[in-house]
């Protein structure tokens, strides 16, 4: 069997690989409101508190890759900690603040460190919410920014601990 091919995009060591920000509803009159802090042991703590208050319902943070990946990876590995909600993984494939990005779901258990396997092929384009036809599917190396988003209507306070994000091939 051969050795898997894989790259480290974020870890979470000091300094980070990845330029962390965060864009939350309020672009667009929400109230919703998150931070990502690292944490001294090399965690990313995504934390906030969701509203529904003026048509929002969305928190994120976004990095932008330093590098460009160097091989057809396949899948995203997650280690992860949640709070038994469900978060979207985010992909995008330029460099622009808004534009079409790539989710898969993923469910978190309460406390529980999981490592979460995503395949490329199952994520699914969308703009502001929606989901696109015609786009074609994420080409590895053309890989710009990833990031977390929590919304579909769980309102409420959240807190998603990440130890690392890897690409598989």
């Amino acid at each position: 069997m051969e050795a898997q091919t894989s790259m480290l995009v974020e870890s979470f060591e000091v300094p980070t690989k990845l330029n962390w920000r965060i864009i939350n509803d309020g672009v667009m009159g929400g109230m919703s409101d998150s931070d990502i802090q690292i944490l001294p042991e090399g965690i990313g703590k995504f934390t906030g508190k969701v509203s529904l208050e003026n048509n929002g319902g969305f928190a994120s943070t976004r990095g932008v890759l330093a590098q460009l990946p160097d091989a057809p990876y396949s899948k995203v590995k997650l280690r992860v900690k949640g709070d038994g909600k469900k978060y979207s993984f985010r992909i995008r494939t330029d460099g622009q603040y808004d534009g079409v990005s790539y989710k898969n779901d993923f469910e978190t258990e309460v406390g529980v460190w999981q490592e979460i396997t995503l395949p490329l092929a199952d994520f699914k384009p969308t703009w502001r919410g929606r989901m696109l036809n015609n786009i074609p599917p994420i080409e590895p190396t053309q890989i710009r920014q990833i990031g977390f988003l929590i919304s579909d209507k769980q309102e409420g306070i959240f807190t998603l601990l990440i130890d690392w994000i890897k690409l598989l091939d």
